[in-house]
């Protein structure tokens, strides 16, 4: 169908790589991966899902009411890994990053990262409608 795109073989090898590299930036960072993690390639966009991400002290300060303080200090984290996580990116899909976007939620527990790419040179022209 004109329009929509549909993942080609190599996106599957692809979104696995950028999910590992993601899982184990995080890991790096904050001494613990996350229980899950999917990564979603579609045309520029890159967004990784990542679940099960909050550490044991994390949850702990979540239980006594300090959410607040767990979603700011993941921020700082998101601002630490940028140029790790942009850089990751660029490699693996040999495109240049032009925009990381990076949130998180509490309950649930789930990260999301994104990743705007520079739109390919070797591309057709794209007609795909944004809705």
């Amino acid at each position: 169908m004109p329009g929509i795109r549909t993942e080609h073989a190599t996106d599957g090898k692809l979104a696995t790589a950028i999910s590992n590299m993601v899982v184990q930036s995080l890991r790096h960072y904050t001494g613990r991966g996350p229980t899950r993690s999917r990564t979603y390639i579609h045309d520029q966009l890159i967004s990784v899902v990542l679940q099960g991400t909050l550490t044991r002290a994390e949850r702990r300060l979540v239980a006594d009411g300090k959410s607040d303080l767990v979603l700011h200090t993941r921020k700082a984290f998101h601002g630490l890994m940028r140029a790790d996580l942009v850089a990751g990116v660029e490699a693996l899909t040999g495109r240049t990053v032009i925009a990381f976007l990076g949130s998180n939620s509490i309950d649930p527990d789930i990260d999301v990262e994104s990743f705007l790419l520079a739109p390919d040179a070797h591309a057709e022209d794209s007609t795909d409608a944004c809705v």
